[in-house]
């Protein structure tokens, strides 16, 4: 038996035509068991195979973001949503959150965006540098403030979010 967490993309599939004459009678059908939008409909047109031309009717919806619900219509790019590995949907609401994107743009573009992860913004400017080479790997009395070259140089390219379990999360920032 499959197990249903509260992160299970699932949709509860009435008719308007029941509920129209006072019954909520359908059932919960997980995205998951779907590979596309073509597959979904079909097996809401089996549920409600006792209805000659059923009338499908979303009364609630979980483990997906609002964005993605619609009482009458699903998106076929919820899909893209539910094939995306945990982290990644993750990833995708801080995106969101961070640049005010709506749900489907961000789905376009947030792995492109992400640039990694880090303790602090001074942890993320040291390993940028050091990533691009730009670390003088001789001159060991060298010292360098990241926090600042954090505050002069990247703020302005990379927007930062903070997440209490895991660190920040760093996004590049298309919009400078």
């Amino acid at each position: 038996m499959k197990t249903i967490t509260p992160t299970t993309p699932r949709l509860y599939v009435g008719t308007y035509a029941k509920y129209s004459s006072g019954s909520i009678a359908g059932a919960w059908l997980d995205l998951e068991d779907y590979s596309d939008k073509e597959e979904f409909y079909e097996a809401c047109a089996e549920l409600h195979k006792d209805e000659k031309d059923p009338e499908f009717m979303f009364q609630d919806f979980e483990g997906f973001p609002k964005d993605l619900y619609s009482e009458s219509e699903i998106d076929g790019e919820i899909w893209e949503w539910i094939n995306l590995e945990e982290e990644d949907r993750k990833l995708c609401a801080m995106f969101t959150e961070a640049t005010g994107a709506d749900l489907l743009e961000a789905l376009a573009s947030f792995q492109d965006s992400f640039y990694g992860t880090a303790d602090s913004p001074a942890d993320f400017a040291e390993n940028l540098a050091e990533e691009c080479g730009e670390v003088p790997e001789t001159a060991s009395w060298i010292v360098i403030d990241w926090e600042a070259s954090w505050n002069c140089n990247l703020r302005h390219d990379f927007i930062d979010v903070y997440d209490t379990e895991t660190g920040s999360y760093y996004f590049f920032n298309r919009n400078w």
